[in-house]
């Protein structure tokens, strides 16, 4: 009868720290996917707006020269990350394979012009200062027009804005919710030895000393629960690197390295904190309190 009294036990023990663990893990893993994808936010912005391209279109009197001083004023301007020049036949044949027909045969003539599609920096991309940029651009004579799309410069910005806020208000919510449910487990696991505690209080053990092991088994179980998470945070980092290669995850290993030791220490602080209070809380109950 004792045997199985005492496996039932260890079958509970073991339930009941699984349980914590798994709940450290769960909750420290979305707080880590949270940290990359908020670090990971910027850089998909930037990689958004960098795609914007502003077309500078030249006079068909701008000779050699006048193109070639242009593209050299370009690669040292700061505010180009990339540019490319588009003869006005490359453009012919681009709209040539768009519409499937030769539009030249119609006009006899090519209307379009030499051109240059500007890929912008991110910082750049907003209202104020693209504007700058075009009205700096257009001082040049040969310079007959210069295109973007303005509105979709504008909702992007404005579509950063509101999708910043709101990660925040849901980093804050998630987090609340995180330092609830680790808690909420450690605190039932403690809730099944209130007994034990108040018994060890009666024989005359200081406070220090009842925490301790509980406070030291804790640590251990947030120690698993955030070593599996950050496991599992490299290999979700490897999978995407591997399958994603364009959005260069992996390129700054100073934040992922954060990340990664931020969710760490969350869930040591976490357990070390609940574990105290819980503890706290049955030390101070009355022993009639405790059933």
């Amino acid at each position: 009868m004792s045997s199985s009294f005492d496996k039932f036990q260890k079958r509970r023990l073991i339930s009941s720290y699984f349980s914590v663990v798994l709940s450290i893990f769960l909750v420290l893993f979305l707080l880590g996917m949270l940290g990359f994808f908020i670090i990971n936010s910027k850089k998909l912005a930037d990689d958004f707006k960098e795609k914007i391209a502003m077309t500078v279109f030249f006079k068909n009197e701008a000779n050699d020269s006048i193109l070639k001083a242009f593209d050299g004023e370009l690669k040292t301007a700061r505010f180009a990350k990339s540019y490319v020049y588009v003869t006005k036949e490359a453009a012919a044949k681009q709209h040539t394979d768009i519409i499937g027909e030769d539009f030249l045969e119609f006009l006899g003539e090519n209307p379009l012009q030499n051109s240059f599609d500007i890929h912008l920096k991110a910082d750049y991309v907003v209202k104020d200062s693209i504007a700058k940029i075009e009205s700096s651009l257009r001082k040049n004579a040969m310079v007959s027009d210069i295109v973007y799309d303005k509105q979709l410069v504008n909702l992007v910005n404005d579509n950063i804005k509101k999708v910043s806020m709101w990660i925040l208000i849901v980093s804050v919510f998630l987090t609340f919710i995180a330092v609830l449910l680790i808690n909420s487990s450690l605190r039932l696991s403690i809730h099944s030895h209130r007994f034990i505690i108040k018994t060890m209080q009666m024989v005359g053990a200081t406070k220090s000393f009842i925490r301790k092991p509980f406070v030291m088994r804790s640590l251990k179980l947030g120690l698993l629960g955030a070593g599996l998470a950050i496991i599992a945070l490299i290999g979700v980092l490897i999978y995407v690197q591997t399958n994603f290669p364009n959005l260069g995850i992996l390129d700054d290993k100073l934040l992922i390295g954060i990340v990664l030791f931020g969710v760490l220490g969350v869930g040591i602080l976490i357990t070390w904190l609940s574990t105290y209070f819980a503890t706290q809380r049955f030390l101070n109950l009355r022993t009639d309190d405790l059933y």
